[in-house]
């Protein structure tokens, strides 16, 4: 397939859709992280302030997803069609996963028999949710086999060591997200509890990341060759970058600054959307299918970029909106 090169309106439903994707990953990567970090302590005061800091903010977190998946269906809908063919077990296992954990943190105030069960649910669901997304990622910094616009590998060919790897590594920076969302959000013992769990989080998300470069240059070389970080050397500015947040997120813990471990942590975060951006552009289904060749006719891009103008900066005011009302310590929770 020859590549075409992307219009206008194709670049600008790509950006919303790489904005789309950013966005979720911070906003809903902190609540999972504070799911994950919820399971580690059998402390029910810790346990339901835990809660507190994310009860306005995770419900609406998760309508970036649908803005993400509604995006590549009608916009670049090849790649939605290759992309389900691929990752079709992971997605189940990513809405069963934010299923669960929905009806789980709704139903552990309302059952106190069967609350173990809720809470088991709310602690499982947010790990395999951050864990599927993880493996999804590095699955793709490998490629994914597609012949003319159709997925033709294995439905177990994301369960690659890289990609399992990758996926433990995004559990444990959804914690340390959680973690520095958790002091920003509280005080006292928790916040307490919180901080001294940032440390140790952040050595162990230094130790899976250069066990995965490690991985990648002397094993799985085929990424690096097919993606471009190797030829597009001012793109290692990024990693440079997300290295640099991460250590001060650590030097935030030791000066007791609430902001800085969550600011740090999601700038990190964005310098590693970032790296994968250099890495795969202009593939979108890396590496085999580009922007250009994947965007639906410009007649339909245009339709729906009239519906986009009004939609997208609605969820936008009101993310913001509910963000702003609910700002600062939660103190008694919100009721």
């Amino acid at each position: 397939m020859s590549d075409l090169q992307p219009s206008d309106l194709a670049l600008f439903w790509a950006c919303v859709i790489a904005l789309a994707i950013m966005v979720y990953v911070i906003l809903d990567g902190f609540d999972l992280g504070v799911g994950i970090l919820f399971g580690t302590t059998a402390d029910e005061a810790k346990r339901a302030s835990m809660m507190n800091t994310i009860a306005p903010f995770w419900d609406g977190n998760e309508t970036w997803l649908v803005i993400v998946g509604a995006g590549l269906f009608a916009t670049f809908p090849t790649v939605y069609a290759a992309f389900l063919g691929a990752f079709y077990i992971p997605v189940l296992l990513l809405l069963f996963g934010l299923i669960f954990r929905g009806v789980a943190f709704e139903f552990r105030y309302r059952s106190q028999r069967l609350r173990w069960l809720w809470d088991w649910g709310f602690f499982i669901g947010s790990i395999v949710v951050a864990f599927v997304q993880g493996a999804a990622v590095g699955a793709m910094m490998r490629g994914i086999r597609v012949a003319d616009g159709q997925y033709v590998g294995g439905s177990f060919d994301w369960l690659h060591p890289f990609a399992v790897l990758t996926g433990i590594g995004l559990v444990f920076g959804y914690a340390l997200l959680g973690a520095g969302w958790i002091v920003l959000k509280s005080d006292g013992a928790l916040r307490d509890w919180a901080y001294a769990r940032i440390g140790w989080l952040v050595a162990i998300v230094f130790t899976i990341i250069a066990a995965a470069f490690a991985t990648v240059l002397n094993v799985d070389a085929g990424a690096v060759a097919q993606g471009h970080l190797a030829d597009r050397t001012w793109g290692w500015v990024f990693p440079a970058f997300g290295v640099a947040a991460l250590l001060a997120a650590a030097w935030g813990v030791r000066a007791r600054r609430d902001a800085l471990p969550f600011a740090c942590t999601a700038l990190f975060f964005v310098a590693a959307f970032l790296t994968l951006g250099v890495m795969f552009w202009p593939y979108m289904v890396p590496y085999a299918i580009t922007v250009g060749n994947a965007a639906a006719p410009d007649v339909s891009l245009r339709f729906l970029f009239y519906g986009g103008i009004v939609v997208l900066p609605v969820v936008a005011i009101y993310t913001i909106g509910v963000y702003w009302v609910f700002r600062g310590k939660v103190r008694g929770g919100y009721g």
